[in-house]
């Protein structure tokens, strides 16, 4: 679950970004105490996100303005509907205007998307995970809205998790040498984090088992009769993950190979924003 601890100095950084010394719009013809409602209108289809986050972004602007939530994240929506109310300060509630749009936009079409891509392998046991193809600042509600439509996160940064792709592997001499480095690092660093290899044929796909000390196996690029016969080479004794190049065509014969794990870089970084509106009434 994403904490509110998380999201506060993204949103903090949103408002310097965009209010800085004050919405001198709002102020320059709104009464001072004048008291307005808004509603957000959806104008599309798909999975609302990025409920929750408005609350927090409004009680950021101002803690006196009060949210009728009358959708939940995760909600199917459909045009017309409303997701919430707002009611307060009349220019509180357009200084935050375009964040809460900017942010929910956004989150709604990655919750969407991912949604499209979990319901595609319905009823294998592959779960649909996203990368670090995000937009820099702005990860932690992009991977939040990915949670939302169903998917899973991968690692949140370099930070949490040990990936060695093919550039690491080239560089370290190979793919015994990377993981034998590797384990030494992280017994030295007192470091305990999950390793994950990149392998780019059959052939890698051995090495790294022979290598061992490993948790997961990624196969990058592989075609799914590739992709079958890897998970039965690896049998159980790793976790294994397809990625690359994987659309929503191809998708559901990759789970059907049996991979634990899909990572799919499209549900961050080729999304259109969902179409919604804050409506003063």
């Amino acid at each position: 679950m994403i904490t509110k601890e998380q999201v506060l100095p993204f949103i903090h950084l949103a408002f310097t970004e965009d209010v800085r010394d004050g919405d001198h719009s709002s102020l320059a013809c709104i009464p001072q105490g004048n008291i307005g409602r808004a509603h957000l209108l959806v104008k599309d289809e798909g999975i609302i996100a990025g409920i929750l986050l408005a609350q927090w972004i409004f009680e950021s602007i101002d803690p006196s303005l009060k949210l009728n939530t009358l959708l939940s994240d995760g909600d199917t929506v459909k045009k017309g509907d409303i997701a919430f109310i707002v009611e307060g300060c009349s220019v509180s509630i357009l200084t935050a205007e375009r964040l809460v749009l900017n942010c929910m936009q956004r989150m709604s079409a990655i919750a969407t998307k991912t949604k499209e891509y979990v319901t595609l392998i319905e009823g294998t046991e592959t779960t649909i995970l996203d990368t670090r193809k995000t937009t820099p600042g702005i990860r932690v509600i992009e991977k939040w809205a990915v949670r939302i439509g169903g998917g899973a996160n991968h690692r949140f940064g370099l930070y949490d998790m040990i990936m060695l792709k093919d550039n690491h592997l080239d560089y370290a001499g190979g793919i015994t040498k990377a993981i034998e480095k590797t384990l030494t690092y992280l017994k030295e660093k007192h470091l305990d984090l999950k390793i994950e290899v990149e392998a780019r044929d059959l052939n890698e796909v051995k090495e790294i088992m022979k290598a061992g000390g490993i948790h997961r196996i990624m196969l990058d690029n592989f075609t799914p009769a590739e992709t079958i016969i890897a998970v039965q080479l690896i049998n159980g004794a790793f976790e294994t993950e397809s990625s690359g190049g994987i659309t929503d065509q191809t998708i559901r014969s990759y789970a059907e190979c049996g991979v634990d794990f899909i990572s799919v870089g499209a549900l961050t970084h080729s999304v259109y924003n969902m179409d919604l509106s804050l409506k003063a009434f």
